[in-house]
């Protein structure tokens, strides 16, 4: 997946040309930003309440967004955050983790417009068209300055998704060989089994090229097929011996022959990543020798993360890597680096991670998508843009209605919503069923 879509020789992010665009009705797929303006505007709002929620601090306020792909989400979150005067002249940066040079260029001429932009020692830096603020790209959150005493925003809109997965498939064990072999001399024992040969494993599934097929002398059109394939690998691999072993989710599933998971380590990584910059590492504690200490890098937790993509609230993901051409669904291994690649986020994997790395912080969801933007007031904002009866309001309508619809594969059922917030002692969030006090 990352050598399709980001490799800087061919991936389908990286290196896209000139006149095709991934987003958009002329492009593969449509993101909830592209649909209505009305989606990043709710996000900067809650941006606005979770800012009021913890204090309103004055300076130090960081809005980051990891894979904002052209730019529309942060447009419409930085001009509805000027609307609140004292929380936009608290806001030092805006920075965007990005991989793509040409999604960059794209994102810059939306926010910047004709300001110039300057490389830097951790990637690139503009101004904003809103308020003159500093927008600085990294390929990497890691290139992010990570100081405690700053108040980092984070927002992860349908990127998780795109994130190199790992699939595995629980194998029963083999038949068991004979105790016993004859020898010139008489019987003779064998070694017994290992415990670990008597029970199901787990076996990686790989990609692998599909066999090329036979001459005839008389070809016939056939559909498009696969260049490559998933396999079973046929003995243990190291990924296959360590990530299945990380969570009591995945064992409880190997003694199940025929069980399919799927995991993204890199996910995981993110997600404790935004944990430890809002809440801080935990310290070692000085009276065990276990890393149980509530005391953490950050003296005081501040910021929040929110996320929103589609994938199960609760169980594991399982055969869900798929390919999106022309707004269709496609076999992910036909034309690598020109159909985009997806696979279901692990909600629950993301929660884990985030508590697991930072005591200071606690996680709220995942909700639907649909009902976490009728608690942020979709509608009642539907209601302030369009003219009632025009063609406008229809359209605005028809927009919200795609956002929030929760029948069949509706999209306000299928994407969900996780905030990662600083822990408060069970504080209501905005969205989550609390409110701005």
């Amino acid at each position: 997946m990352r050598q399709c879509l980001t490799s800087p020789d061919g991936g389908y992010y990286t290196t896209q040309s000139r006149d095709r665009d991934q987003f958009g009705q002329k492009g593969d797929f449509i993101t909830s930003p592209e649909i209505s303006q009305i989606f990043g505007e709710l996000l900067g709002i809650w941006l606005v309440a979770e800012w009021m929620a913890q204090g309103r601090k004055s300076s130090g306020v960081e809005i980051v967004e990891v894979g904002p792909g052209r730019g529309t989400l942060m447009d419409d979150m930085l001009r509805t955050i000027r609307n609140f005067k004292p929380l936009a002249a608290s806001i030092e940066a805006v920075y965007l983790v990005e991989a793509s040079p040409s999604l960059r260029n794209k994102q810059k001429q939306l926010l910047c417009g004709d300001e110039p932009i300057e490389e830097i020692d951790i990637g690139f830096r503009s101004r904003s068209k809103y308020s003159n603020l500093p927008v600085i790209w990294c390929e990497d959150i890691r290139f992010v300055p990570n100081d405690p005493t700053k108040t980092p925003f984070i927002f992860a809109h349908e990127f998780f998704d795109a994130l190199p997965i790992h699939a595995f498939q629980s194998v029963a064990p083999s038949p068991l060989p004979p105790s016993t072999i004859q020898g010139l001399n008489g019987p003779v024992s064998l070694s017994k089994p290992t415990a670990a040969s008597l029970t199901p494993q787990w076996r990686e599934l790989v990609v692998t090229a599909t066999a090329s097929p036979s001459p005839t002398s008389t070809p016939t059109p056939t559909p498009q097929l696969p260049d490559f394939q998933l396999s079973l690998a046929k003995a243990s691999t190291p990924n296959s011996l360590v990530l299945p072993e990380t969570s009591p989710r995945y064992k409880a599933l190997k003694p199940y022959p025929g069980s399919v998971i799927e995991i993204c380590p890199e996910a995981r990584s993110y997600a404790a990543e935004f944990a430890r910059r809002i809440g801080g590492s935990p310290l070692p504690s000085k009276t065990s020798s276990t890393n149980s200490s509530t005391q953490t890098t950050k003296p005081t937790p501040s910021g929040a993360a929110l996320i929103l993509d589609y994938g199960p609230s609760a169980t594991i993901p399982t055969s869900t890597l798929r390919g999106i051409r022309a707004h269709a669904l496609v076999s992910p291994f036909v034309s690598p680096g020109q159909v985009d690649l997806s696979a279901d986020v692990d909600f629950t994997a993301l929660a884990e991670a985030a508590v697991e790395a930072s005591p200071g912080v606690e996680v709220h969801g995942p909700v639907e998508q649909g009902a976490w933007l009728e608690r942020m007031g979709i509608r009642e904002r539907a209601a302030m843009l369009g003219k009632p009866g025009g063609v406008e309001s229809e359209v605005v309508r028809t927009s919200v209605e795609r956002l929030v619809e929760r029948g069949g594969g509706g999209m306000g059922r299928l994407y969900k919503v996780l905030a990662i917030v600083p822990e408060g002692g069970g504080r209501g969030v905005v969205g989550f069923g609390g409110d701005v006090d």
